[in-house]
């Protein structure tokens, strides 16, 4: 081979080698302590669960039971004396300032009294006060106002559809502070001290929650997207810049890898940890950028929507024809725990009562599972449910039959075949729950569609609880499995798998924490290089 050639190539890889340092050089004074700030919180998002949040359980456990003597009106009758001539959506039963109500959720929300046909108008400051005291059992001489909010706060970033709130601090050890909708009429966030130190110190740096950025969306986004998308080619550089620089002698022995590594003091820790730990800071950079949706490449319109809510109408349907709501019927009904709530529902056509009652064990406050989900998957579970039929009050205590809601489903989305239909009394690699909060069982049904699409429906109510195509399952593994390392043979099983994330974070945090050393190191010679040079002028 001529000189010249050889030359060409050795100066091209000297070049390309000064490139990959260079661009994981600066980018890595850019980002290191970014990275940095996601491990160590990561951490501690393991036990946040993430942002503060009243949890259903809770609110039902602590919601005044229905007094049913009360309800003179049925929810069609309720309406039309309060002028609401098509609510639309779900209509609910529940109690708002000691009186029965009924709650209709649809392109707005509206409550009307059930005894009189009233409109709820707005809550009164000292209505707020009494919600609130009773919700955290103290007197209402310690529960202080704090504010009247139009606008959402740090801790109800997602909740402005209930605004205006009254936010009130109680007198308490937890140092509670709670949220009452002036609206709706009860409490809608609750939060306490340590459930804010722990969002401040976890959740909130990890996903840049910051009331002031996350209000402006796109921003947000944008931050969120180009800092996660230049961590992984820092992380790539950093492997290839990592193999490159690795120089194993023969016979390699463990106790000699001190020596297959060209540098020494920061620098050599820094390579050795990227060896160690580079690829999965890889995987967590690139898992955390997919969930991100760039350019929404798991977005998709689903193509049997229509067709599918034809067959499961969610909501109460028309209002008219319900019954009355009689008292005597539902003590012989024998619901069972008090009841907190009634939801009006149309199943497969028939009406239907949906009674809630408070359940057992009220669940922690937080984010089911932590937080982020992918793809559609319930994941508030009704563990105090009774279904009663609305003609002769008698209780559903079995499952639909697997045959009639595959009848129905048919007749929704004609010429779409079923590959496959099972009954799961246990969760599957997809419809799943750490914390045990999506409904069991479960009627999976595997559709022959061009999304491979696979429907987990309810078989006491006939509702979509969990749904998930092609593009779904392979972002199920390339973001939980990758971020969170939600493994089947490892998710459920802890502490081992806090034991396995723990090491992990701790290792990528030590391979961030030196390059933001070196970092520094390098942007404090060069201000020197420039004082120097400045002062001999």
């Amino acid at each position: 081979m001529p000189y010249d050639s050889i030359l060409t190539k050795r100066t091209m890889k000297s070049g390309l080698r000064k490139l990959l340092i260079l661009g994981h050089r600066y980018l890595g004074m850019a980002l290191s302590l970014l990275f940095l700030m996601w491990f160590v919180t990561g951490i501690g998002m393991m036990y946040s669960r993430g942002m503060p949040r009243l949890t259903p359980e809770m609110r039902l456990a602590r919601l005044a039971p229905i007094d049913m003597d009360a309800v003179r009106m049925t929810p069609g009758e309720a309406a039309s004396r309060a002028g609401l001539l098509d609510p639309g959506g779900q209509t609910t039963l529940l109690t708002v300032l000691d009186r029965p109500a009924y709650r209709f959720d649809g392109r707005v929300t509206d409550i009307v009294f059930a005894d009189t046909g009233e409109r709820f108008g707005a809550l009164e400051l000292d209505e707020a006060i009494r919600i609130a005291a009773r919700f955290v059992s103290v007197p209402e001489a310690r529960v202080r106002y704090d504010a009247l909010m139009t606008a959402p706060d740090q801790w109800t970033l997602t909740q402005g559809r209930q605004l205006p709130m009254y936010k009130l601090a109680v007198d308490d050890a937890a140092g509670s502070e709670i949220y009452v909708s002036a609206r709706l009429g009860e409490v809608v966030q609750f939060t306490t001290r340590r459930g804010r130190a722990l969002s401040w110190i976890s959740v909130i740096p990890h996903f840049m929650y910051f009331e002031a950025l996350r209000m402006r969306a796109d921003l947000w986004s944008g931050i969120m997207t180009w800092g996660a998308g230049l961590g992984v080619v820092l992380a790539a550089l950093g492997i290839a810049l990592g193999v490159i620089h690795f120089r194993p002698k023969r016979p390699f022995r463990v106790s000699r890898i001190r020596s297959c590594i060209p540098y020494t003091g920061g620098l050599r820790w820094h390579v050795t940890a990227g060896l160690v730990f580079g690829v999965l800071t890889l995987t967590f950079a690139f898992s955390g950028f997919l969930s991100l949706e760039p350019f929404e490449w798991s977005l998709r319109d689903f193509s049997l929507e229509d067709g599918t809510r034809a067959a499961f109408p969610p909501g109460t349907g028309s209002l008219a024809d319900y019954p009355p709501i009689d008292a005597a019927s539902w003590r012989q009904a024998r619901v069972g725990a008090e009841i907190k709530e009634v939801a009006f529902a149309r199943i497969l056509g028939e009406l239907h009562f949906v009674a809630r009652g408070a359940p057992a064990v009220a669940a922690a406050m937080g984010w089911p599972d932590g937080g982020h989900q992918p793809y559609f998957v319930q994941r508030s579970v009704d563990p105090q449910r009774t279904v009663i039929a609305a003609g002769d009050m008698a209780l559903r205590k079995e499952p639909i039959a697997t045959e009639t809601i595959l009848s129905t489903l048919g007749k929704g989305i004609p010429g779409v075949g079923v590959l496959a239909a099972d009954m799961l009394d246990a969760y599957d690699a997809y419809y799943y729950s750490r914390e045990q909060r999506s409904p069991l069982p479960v009627l999976r049904v595997k559709l022959d569609d061009a999304d491979d699409t696979w429907l987990y429906i309810d078989p006491y109510v006939a509702q979509i609880v969990g749904r998930v195509n092609r593009v779904n399952r392979a972002e199920r593994w390339l973001y939980a499995g990758l971020h969170t390392f939600d493994f089947p043979f490892l998710y459920d099983r802890r502490p081992l798998w806090d034991i396995v994330i723990i090491v992990f974070c701790l290792g990528g945090a030590l391979l961030s924490g030196l390059g933001v050393v070196l970092g520094f190191k390098r942007i404090v010679r060069g201000v020197d290089r420039m004082t120097a040079v400045t002062g001999h002028r």
